[in-house]
């Protein structure tokens, strides 16, 4: 059976050595979360990751959801028991204000904690996830009385949340959106329409379950600018927060799908349902937009969870499998072979696994801070500044996390070889589970338009001028250590080559728009070698600082520092090859007639 065990000490490292928690201090929430209390939260997180998760992992996708002939729906066995001890700990409120009965704690902790999860048992974390993304969208757009009914309820886990974004008809391009919401004249709406491809849709986890709608209020604008955004609540709540009858909503199907098996990913019906309007008419997708917003860091996150989990199982095996004898002489002269470890190609592998690991946890732990401070600053300067970063960084974590942690499953799975063909060894569902995250919540492709048309001109380049800067002030700042120049001078050629790339979109892709996007996935990758690429410097910093004042720690320090530097010479050069490409444009490749594919 597959293993894992939550990476609590690089999560800790993370947090205290390299981002410096402690600065944070003055920040609601964050004055109690001393170094001593992070590490007992995260221990805590880890073992029921470890201990309840992760065991039902493999039968969860092995027998997978039911749907009966009423839509009621079952999920795996065990799973309930689980998800109860999940929720019994606190974890689904770990960052929920103190004032709507959750725990205030940073929203880092919760970020960490959907690691853990997603590794352990990404299908029934899931069940989760998509609760603290309906929690973000009500408290910033629910009114008091929305707050107030909804939000202790789904910070407890006794409800849950979803968003239904999507209908047969219409993905990406929510101006297509069919649902109607008729007003029913007592401040309530009928929703009628469906959605598909609802994660969490219908299950027997939780007492109720709350759907975020998006649909149209009749007599709304066409396109995007007369969406809504209404509250569809599985049973109907009274006043005192009490259930009521069953709305009309239910679940038409289960998808059968590649992988998450144990997530009950639901075709939903809304019939006449009754809805509540969140925020303004019309103005839906704002709203919507910070529930996916939130989602599209939960993806990011759980892209690198699979990589994680992946490499730990691929790790032990290249230990304990014999097979040939290292080039350089026998290492295991008692055996008939040496383990596969000695191997070059092996280590190749499991370095550029461990390699993205290590900077992308430090990249989305970073990007849960900035979270914190947009939403709890007073100070309005940071604030923006927060905002700038997050909203520049979150396409590109989505797409080069999810896309990488897809890939670094497949290496894994390549180190087992033909054992990791083999469904009772787990590598297979590691695959088959990672493959959605490049696609829901924005396909990959999306996010790179996103990044080049949305996120790089907004507000004449500020956020990503603020990025160039603090990459560039970095690298100037630790030249002068001489043991840090294997970090920062490949992380120089790489942060030339990100700005020769946005000076060339500056130039090309306005005048030519299929320029912007033919080259966006391009770009999106290059941004998010730099990022990581940045964020080993960082933690290279950070360790040889660590070396010179902790005892006993020389060797796991040194790991790291080798793992940035292989990061250095064998990954982050992928920025000339992604420049070169750039530079080619689209006209080749939008030259050719539709008609000669």
């Amino acid at each position: 059976m597959p293993l894992y065990k939550a990476p609590v000490d690089d999560t800790l490292f993370l947090l205290t050595d390299v981002l410096h928690i402690e600065r944070f201090g003055n920040l609601p929430g964050f004055a109690e979360a001393t170094p001593d209390l992070l590490a007992q939260i995260l221990a805590e997180g880890a073992k029921i990751c470890e201990e309840t998760l992760q065991p039902l992992n493999r039968t969860g996708d092995e027998e997978g959801c039911r749907r009966d002939a009423d839509g009621n729906v079952a999920t795996p066995a065990g799973f309930e028991q689980a998800f109860d001890a999940f929720v019994a700990g606190g974890w689904v409120g770990l960052s929920v204000p103190p004032e709507y009965d959750g725990q205030g704690l940073p929203y880092a902790l919760a970020v960490a904690m959907s690691e853990y999860g997603s590794s352990a048992n990404m299908a029934l974390a899931m069940y989760m996830g998509l609760t603290q993304g309906a929690l973000a969208a009500l408290l910033r757009h629910g009114d008091e009385e929305q707050k107030r009914l909804y939000i202790p309820p789904m910070a407890a886990g006794r409800w849950t949340g979803t968003m239904n974004l999507t209908e047969p008809q219409c993905g990406t391009d929510l101006g297509l959106l069919m649902t109607r919401a008729t007003p029913r004249g007592d401040g309530s709406y009928s929703i009628t329409g469906q959605k598909i491809f609802i994660s969490a849709g219908e299950h027997d986890l939780a007492e109720n379950i709350i759907h975020l709608v998006l649909a149209r209020i009749e007599g709304a604008p066409a396109g995007v600018k007369g969406i809504s955004l209404f509250i569809v609540p599985k049973f109907d709540v009274a006043a005192d927060g009490s259930l009521a009858g069953r709305n009309t909503v239910s679940c038409g199907a289960i998808e059968h799908k590649m992988g998450i098996h144990g997530n009950a990913t639901c075709v939903m019906n809304y019939d006449d349902a009754r809805g509540y309007l969140v925020g303004e008419p019309n103005r839906g997708l704002s709203a919507m937009f910070v529930m996916m917003n939130e989602a599209r860091l939960g993806v990011a996150v759980q892209g690198l969870a699979l990589s994680e989990v992946a490499y730990q199982n691929a790790l032990c095996y290249a230990k304990e499998r014999l097979q040939g004898r290292a080039l350089s002489g026998a290492k295991n002269p008692g055996a008939a072979a040496d383990p596969i470890i000695v191997h070059p190609d092996i280590r190749r592998n499991l370095l550029e696994i461990r390699a993205f690991n290590e900077a992308a946890r430090g990249l989305a732990l970073s990007a849960a801070l900035d979270s914190d401070v947009a939403h709890r600053s007073e100070d309005a300067e940071a604030r923006r500044a927060a905002e700038d970063r997050l909203g520049l960084l979150t396409p590109v974590l989505k797409g080069v996390f999810t896309d990488l942690g897809f890939e670094n499953a497949v290496k894994a799975q390549q180190i087992w070889g033909g054992h990791g063909y083999i469904s009772e060894n787990g590598m297979e569902q590691f695959v088959r589970d990672a493959r959605i995250a490049m696609i829901y919540e924005g396909a990959n492709g999306i996010q790179a338009l996103d990044l080049v048309g949305r996120k790089l001109p907004k507000d004449n380049g500020r956020a990503v001028m603020a990025f160039f800067a603090e990459v560039g002030e970095l690298a100037a700042r630790e030249s002068a250590d001489e043991r840090m120049k294997p970090y920062v001078e490949p992380l120089k050629t790489a942060l030339g080559d990100l700005q020769k790339a946005t000076m060339w979109l500056m130039q090309n892709a306005l005048a030519e728009p299929d320029n912007g996007a033919g080259v966006s996935y391009d770009y999106m990758h290059l941004f998010g070698r730099v990022a990581l690429g940045y964020f080993w410097a960082r933690i290279a910093r950070a360790a040889l600082d660590r070396k010179a004042t902790a005892d006993g720690e020389a060797a796991w320090l040194d790991a790291k520092l080798t793992t940035g530097k292989f990061f250095m010479e064998k990954m982050l050069p992928e920025t000339s090859y992604r420049l070169a490409r750039i530079a080619a444009g689209a006209q080749t490749m939008m030259s050719l007639p539709a008609e000669m594919f």
